[in-house]
C-alpha cells in the first residue's frame, strides 16, 4: 500500500503536489495521462491500494467547456464517480480538487453554505462531482474533503489563464491588451493551495467542502499594475470593454472555515507570489 496516489500528476498543480509531498517523505504513485482515461473504469482498476487519494485529474479551461461539454462530463463526473468506487474498495480518503462554483454571489466574502449556481458547463460538471462526493460520505461512509479551489496562479500554468497571458504582453510586446479591466478575482498562489492539500491528509472522517483562496479580490487593471511594478515595465493598457459571456464582477472567498477544519491560511500575498512566479518562469 502507498501513501497517496495522485490523479492529474502531469498537471500544473499535480506535478506540484506530487513533489510536496514526496519531499514530505510520503511514498506516491503519480497518475497522468499516460495511464490511460480516468472516465474509464480499468484505469482504476489496475491501481493499487493507497491510505489517500488526491483526485486532482479532469478537464479544467472554461472557454472549452463550452465546446466540449460531453468531455467534460466524463472527465469531471464520471471520472470523480470511479474515484469514488476505488475509494470505497480500498477504504481511502478521497481530497478531491473542486473550483468556484458559485456564479454571481449574494455576497461578498463568499461561504460554503452560500447558493451555488454553476454558470458554465465546467462549474457545473464540478458541482456534479461535489454531489457525487457528498453522497459517497453520507450513505457510504467514504472520507472526503472538497477544496473549492478559487483562481490559482503560479509557474507553469497554462497560457490561457489571466495571469500568465499578462505576463507573456508584458515581455514581448509594446502594449497590454485587455478585454475588460473591471471584474475581480481572489487569486491564490499555487504554493498555498498546495499546503491545503497537505493539511487535508489530516482529516480522517465526514465530508467538508472547503474554500480554498486569498480573501481577497483584484481587479484585471490592479493585476496588471501589480505586474508592471515587479517587471519593472510602465506599458500602455488598451481595453477593448469587452464583457465576457456570463461575466461574474467580483470574487472573494470567505476562508473560515480552512481556517477551523484544515488550519490553513495563505501565506503569499498577491504581489509576493506574482514574484516569486516572476522568477521561476
Amino acid at each position: 500500500m502507498v501513501d497517496a496516489i495522485v490523479t492529474g500528476a502531469g498537471g500544473f498543480l499535480g506535478r506540484r503536489l506530487v513533489r510536496r509531498l514526496e519531499q514530505a517523505g510520503f511514498d506516491v504513485l503519480a497518475l497522468d495521462r499516460s495511464h490511460g482515461d480516468i472516465s474509464e473504469e480499468q484505469v482504476w482498476r489496475e491501481l493499487p491500494a493507497a491510505r489517500t487519494l488526491f483526485h486532482l485529474a479532469g478537464r479544467t479551461f472554461v472557454p472549452d467547456s463550452w465546446s466540449q461539454v460531453p468531455s467534460f462530463m466524463a472527465a469531471n463526473v464520471l471520472g470523480t464517480q470511479h474515484a469514488l468506487s476505488w475509494c470505497k474498495r480500498h477504504k481511502a480518503k478521497l481530497v478531491f480538487a473542486s473550483a468556484y462554483i458559485y456564479g454571481v454571489p449574494n455576497r461578498l466574502p463568499i461561504h460554503e453554505s452560500d447558493p451555488v449556481r454553476p454558470n458554465n458547463p465546467y462549474a457545473l460538471s464540478k458541482h456534479l462531482a461535489e454531489q457525487l462526493c457528498e453522497f459517497a460520505a453520507t450513505y457510504e461512509q467514504i472520507p472526503v474533503v472538497v477544496l473549492r479551489l478559487f483562481n490559482i496562479y503560479g509557474s507553469g500554468q497554462r497560457p490561457e489563464f489571466l495571469i500568465p497571458t499578462l505576463l507573456n504582453q508584458i515581455r514581448t510586446k509594446q502594449e497590454i491588451e485587455v478585454l475588460d479591466l473591471s471584474p475581480r478575482r481572489d487569486y491564490i498562489f499555487v504554493e498555498d493551495v498546495l499546503s491545503a492539500f497537505a493539511k487535508a491528509m489530516d482529516v480522517v472522517e465526514g465530508y467538508h467542502c472547503i474554500n480554498i483562496g486569498s480573501g481577497m479580490s483584484y481587479s484585471v487593471q490592479e493585476i496588471i499594475d501589480i505586474l508592471q511594478e515587479a517587471a519593472g515595465t510602465a506599458l500602455p493598457v488598451v481595453s477593448s470593454c469587452t464583457v465576457r459571456r456570463n461575466e461574474i464582477p467580483d470574487v472573494r472567498a470567505d476562508i473560515t472555515r480552512a481556517r477551523a477544519v484544515l488550519g490553513w491560511r495563505p501565506e503569499w500575498d498577491l504581489p509576493a507570489g506574482i514574484r516569486a512566479m516572476m522568477k521561476e518562469s
